[in-house]
């Protein structure tokens, strides 16, 4: 493929319209092939994806209703972009965007009640330097982790249907290549769970989900954990020390890991 330089030079020279042409679409393929292998190019997908209606039209319905405790906010109202550290060893897998917490604010686990169970976790054991979450310029930063989801867009019921996690997975399926530093990945529930082993080529009967578990996955583990969706705290199906547990033995098998590895690539 060329490089961009001779494509600027060939510009700058002044070729024919049809060799225009061509160019044009040499770069937009060039281009594209960037989006592919970057973190970066692939948030930028993610923020621009259109292709499941229903979840775009909800998103968008519901960052034009709002809440009333949120009239004030301008809603992000779009798919919700993963975050976190390009080098991070620990990957962190929840469902989707809440309507009122990421959808409003455009991180994920960002201003609701699910992400102060989580973020508070993740500071205990180390993996965020703030407890809290509250907006995309709150200051918070994961140290050594990345946050996605099964699926981007906030669905009704926050209930994704199997087509549109079946399409959201290209975007997990590309984040899976794109961390090789990951030792650990945190599923929170079950869909996260099914979502994440078929992004990883897998198949989730060989491992089957239940608070705690763990499973030997190559080159790295896979701990299971129920959802801190508000009705499992509430609960206390998912208590603030049972998610705890599982990030400080998330914390000790990547220690483990880098034992072994000395911090080797996948």
């Amino acid at each position: 493929m060329a490089s961009l330089p001779l494509l600027a030079a060939l510009l700058i020279k002044g070729a024919a319209a049809p060799d225009a042409k061509k160019l044009r679409r040499l770069m937009r393929t060039m281009l594209s092939g960037l989006k592919v292998n970057s973190l970066g190019g692939l948030a930028h997908e993610i923020d621009t994806c259109s292709k499941c209606p229903r979840l775009r039209e909800h998103c968008q319905q519901v960052a034009q209703t709002k809440r009333r405790a949120y009239l004030d906010w301008d809603y992000w109202g779009k798919p919700v972009p993963s975050f976190g550290s390009p080098s991070a060893r620990l990957l962190i897998v929840g469902l989707a965007p809440g309507a009122h917490g990421a959808n409003r604010t455009g991180r994920m686990f960002t201003g609701d009640s699910s992400g102060d169970f989580l973020y508070s976790a993740l500071h205990a054991a180390g993996f965020a330097s703030q407890p809290t979450s509250v907006s995309r310029n709150d200051g918070l930063l994961l140290q050594d982790a990345y946050i996605t989801a099964a699926a981007h867009c906030a669905p009704p019921g926050n209930k994704p249907t199997p087509a549109e996690l079946a399409t959201c997975r290209e975007f997990l399926t590309r984040e899976v290549r794109l961390l090789p530093e990951v030792r650990v990945a945190v599923v929170l529930g079950r869909i996260a769970h099914e979502n994440y082993l078929r992004a990883a080529g897998l198949r989730p009967s060989d491992y089957p989900f239940g608070h705690g578990r763990q499973h030997a996955l190559p080159a790295m583990t896979l701990l299971c954990s129920y959802h801190p969706s508000q009705q499992n705290t509430s609960t206390r199906k998912l208590t603030r020390e049972m998610l705890l547990d599982v990030f400080r033995e998330a914390r000790r098998l990547i220690h483990f890991s880098g034992t072994l590895a000395s911090g080797n690539s996948v």
